[in-house]
Order: C-alpha cells, then sequence, then structure tokens
C-alpha cells in the first residue's frame, strides 16, 4: 500500500510518498505566489494552487489512495459547470472583513457565533470572506441565480476540480464559522446572519471517507493542515498537544469526545477529526505571525540567513526590557484584535540589529506562551509538549520557549509531520495504522522560570493594541 499525501499550505504545496515498509519522502515541492494587493490583503491564484497539486501527485509517482490536506480558512468563489475560479484564494492572514465583522459584533452577533460554532468574530474565519466574495466578485449573483455558483474553502475547489466530488470535510467545515460544532452540519441560522446561501456551500463529510478519485486513485482523507499535523505528532488522548511553527504558531490539544468552551480564554473548540461516526475534538489557539515574521526581518536585512537564529550572545533580550510583539497581521489568542499592530518597544541607541532578531524570536516564543497558558485552563496539558516546524531548528528559540512555557518540549527532527499525518489519515481509511517518525527527536528541559519574562511581555502587548488607525480594539 503506498500513500501520497498531498500538503497544501500557506506558501508552498508539497507531495509526501510512504512506502509500503513505512519509510517516507518529500517527492517533490511547489512555491506559490503571495499577493498583497493592499494592507491587510493576502491573496493566491486558484489555477496556481491547483496546477502545483498536480505537478506533485506526477512527481510522486503511483499511488493506492491519496490524502489532501489545507489551509484551513483560505476561500475562494468558482463555476459549478466549469470548475473555474471566479475569484481569487482569500487567504486566512487577509483582514479585508474588519469592518463587517465590527458591525456585527456591534449588533450582538457574537453570543450566536460562540454558540453554534464555537468561533468568535475574527476575519480569520471563511464566513465574511464568502460573503465579501458574494458581494464584490463580478457574475456571482448570475451564477447563483443558475445555481451554479460554489462557495467554499479551498479544499472543496480542489476536490471538486480534480474528483468532481464538491465536498469539503468536517475538520475544515468547523473554521468557517457556518457550520454547528456539535451536529457538524451547516447551521442556518449562521448562513442567514452572514448572507452566505447554503446551496453554495460543499456537502460535509468526515474527515476518512471517499472524496472521489484522481485519475483512478481514490482520495480517502481531507482536512486541515493543522488538524493534520496534530494526527500527525501522534496525539490521540485528551491533553496531548502540539504546537507548529509554520507561516503562523498553532497549537492543538485533543479534548476527545467532548468540547471544551472558553471564549473568555480566547480558545477555539474546533474538530481534530472524524473517522467513520466518531469524531474528535480539540482546542486551538493561533499566533498569526510565526515563520512569516522571520521572513520579513530577513527582508529587513536583520540577518543573512535563517543560520543566523541558532545563538545569541547576549542575555535575552526580554531581560533587557526590549520586547517585540509579532502583530504584523494583528493579534489571535488569547486577544482577538486586529487592530493590535507589530512592535518593538525598549530600544536604545545600544541596540542593534542582533538585539532586535533576539527580540523578534523572544515574541514568537513568548506569543506562543500566551496561548498554551490559555489552553491549560481548558485541559490538563501532558508532557512533554511537541513542537515541528521551521524556528524549532534554532536551539536557543526552542531553549527560551521551554522556559517561557515551564514545560518540557519533544523537538521533531522529522520535518513533515502535517503530511504524515495525513498519510496517517488517508492510511486510517485502508485499516493501516503509520508508525510516527521518532529518529533523532531531543527533549527540551526549562532552565529558567519564564514568569518574569511573560509579565514584561505582556505590558508590551498592551501598548501593541488598538494601534491601526481607523481599527478599535
Amino acid at each position: 500500500m503506498r500513500i501520497v499525501a498531498i500538503d497544501q499550505g500557506t506558501t508552498s504545496t508539497r507531495a509526501l510518498a510512504v512506502e509500503a515498509d513505512g519509510s517516507c519522502r518529500v517527492a517533490h515541492s511547489e512555491r506559490h505566489e503571495q499577493r498583497h494587493p493592499g494592507a491587510g490583503l493576502v491573496e493566491h491564484d486558484g489555477e496556481e494552487l491547483v496546477a502545483n497539486i498536480r505537478r506533485c501527485l506526477a512527481a510522486a509517482g503511483k499511488a493506492d489512495v491519496i490524502g489532501i490536506d489545507n489551509q484551513g480558512e483560505s476561500c475562494l468563489a468558482w463555476d459549478a459547470q466549469t470548475k473555474r475560479p471566479i475569484s481569487p484564494v482569500i487567504v486566512w492572514q487577509d483582514a479585508r472583513t474588519s469592518d463587517q465583522v465590527e458591525r456585527l459584533k456591534a449588533e450582538g452577533a457574537e453570543a450566536l457565533t460562540l454558540t453554534r460554532a464555537g468561533l468568535p468574530l475574527d476575519p480569520y474565519f471563511s464566513a465574511t470572506k464568502l460573503r465579501w466574495l458574494l458581494d464584490h466578485t463580478e457574475g456571482t449573483r448570475d451564477l447563483a441565480r443558475g445555481g451554479r455558483l460554489r462557495l467554499g474553502t479551498t479544499d472543496a475547489f480542489f476536490l471538486d476540480r480534480l474528483t468532481g466530488h464538491c465536498a469539503t470535510d468536517v475538520t475544515t467545515a468547523s473554521r468557517t464559522s457556518l457550520m454547528n460544532l456539535e451536529t457538524g452540519d451547516w447551521d442556518p441560522e449562521l448562513c442567514r446572519l452572514f448572507g452566505v446561501p447554503g446551496e453554495c456551500l460543499p456537502q460535509i463529510r468526515p474527515t476518512v471517507g471517499s472524496f472521489g478519485e484522481i485519475d483512478g486513485v481514490p482520495v480517502a482523507a481531507s482536512m486541515v493542515d493543522q488538524q493534520a499535523a496534530l494526527y500527525g505528532h501522534g496525539c490521540r488522548a485528551a491533553g496531548d498537544v502540539k504546537i507548529t511553527f509554520g507561516t503562523g504558531a498553532f497549537a492543538l490539544g485533543v479534548t476527545g469526545a467532548h468540547i471544551v468552551r472558553l471564549p473568555e480564554r480566547g480558545l477555539l473548540p474546533t474538530v481534530a477529526w472524524q473517522i467513520g461516526r466518531e469524531r474528535s475534538y480539540a482546542v486551538d489557539g493561533g499566533v498569526y505571525n510565526a515563520g512569516s515574521a522571520v521572513d520579513w526581518a530577513l527582508r529587513l536585512g536583520l540577518a543573512p540567513d535563517l543560520a543566523a537564529l541558532d545563538r545569541f550572545e547576549r542575555p535575552p533580550a526580554i531581560e533587557r526590557s526590549l520586547a517585540f510583539v509579532p502583530a504584523l497581521s494583528g493579534l489571535a489568542c488569547p486577544h482577538w484584535d486586529r487592530s493590535a499592530a507589530g512592535l518593538w518597544i525598549g530600544m536604545g541607541l545600544e541596540t542593534d540589529a542582533r538585539d532586535l532578531l533576539q527580540a523578534l524570536l523572544e515574541g514568537i516564543a513568548l506569543r506562543t506562551a500566551e496561548v498554551i497558558e490559555a489552553m491549560g485552563a481548558a485541559l490538563p496539558i501532558g508532557s512533554p509538549v511537541s513542537v515541528d516546524g521551521g524556528l524549532v531548528r534554532s536551539d536557543y528559540f526552542v531553549r527560551f520557549l521551554a522556559s517561557c512555557l515551564g514545560r518540557s518540549l519533544v523537538v521533531r527532527a522529522f520535518d513533515e509531520l502535517t503530511a504524515f499525518g495525513c498519510a496517517g489519515l488517508a492510511a486510517a481509511a485502508t485499516g493501516r495504522q503509520l508508525t510516527v517518525p521518532r529518529a533523532g527527536e531531543r527533549i527540551i528541559e526549562p532552565a529558567n522560570d519564564g514568569a518574569a519574562w511573560r509579565a514584561r511581555f505582556a505590558e508590551a502587548v498592551s501598548r501593541a493594541k488598538g494601534w491601526r488607525l481607523g481599527a478599535s480594539a
């Protein structure tokens, strides 16, 4: 049984081939263009994404089963007949619907979204984006009248285009603000609230199941990338937590059959996966800017390359009252403030580029610590916390993070746990269980008490809030 997993992420698409003996390799990877047509706007080209998926599948070679994971909240509009996109993909980071969100909040609508979808009102989620597409994309009304308009997340577009099945899975639907978290169905009241026609949405299916075929090969699993990563880390029991440091930093903790609702902590209840009729839930907390903040710093010339992130000669920047708040796209959990802005504070004439870079790395870790602290109030977190992604290659970062969290970390050496989790869920459709690769992993213990760091950082976060002109906290 040979499995090919397609990991369609924010910056790239890759194919992981898993052989019958359990060995795996990245068969191919393709980066795609990031479009920023205005402040706070982030778009992708749906045609480019589909072409990259096809190239990755071709490079991976023969498969017995395919799994596909997706970006989550990113969405678009397309024609059901031609299968062609009629809009760009609006990416999860995009903030164009902030005004619409604020109007809904002022009307008291957040009570409904929290009760039914489990989600706060924020441009991050798909519902307001889908409404924006309906209102601002040429031809949507005519297509809707003719029964040809499709509105949905990228996974539904990929599946409709590649397999002819216009479907999404329950994990992805749980990120839209349109699905009832308890029933797993599109919620008519939520659709009315956001003005999204339910008849234009894809069918919701279990994570593991039938999603059609690509060139005769069954697609047996479809899910959000972060849920795929949770599965790939081997998290199965309530309290198992993973953190993935990619474009953003995303922490998920398994809660099992129970939906944990703690809106006052800024946490998101979400579906972890559904296999057959058995649905597992999780809590989710995110930091919008992690790897994207590092890429930004490299473009600014603060460091020549990623190797410069590994070691710093000076004491932690936060101990020297120098802090960076990585709110380049606003603040997610636990603050949910899109009006917050990126901020360095505490600079003096002695501050140099290395100090700024050190503070930036620490800021990502400290923001992650805010998320894990909130999560600790929702469930007993197991030990160690599993971490992966590009940033964990920095020895300085993981050691600082362990002290910030006050918890042991298991740092995964295998870089493709998201794609591996996707493959693992596809394997589950065949009754096969994949063994999580553990070679080269290491345990990092906290070396300091990070409480004072977290308190000082909280002051910096309070100053970053509400900064963007024309926005309110």
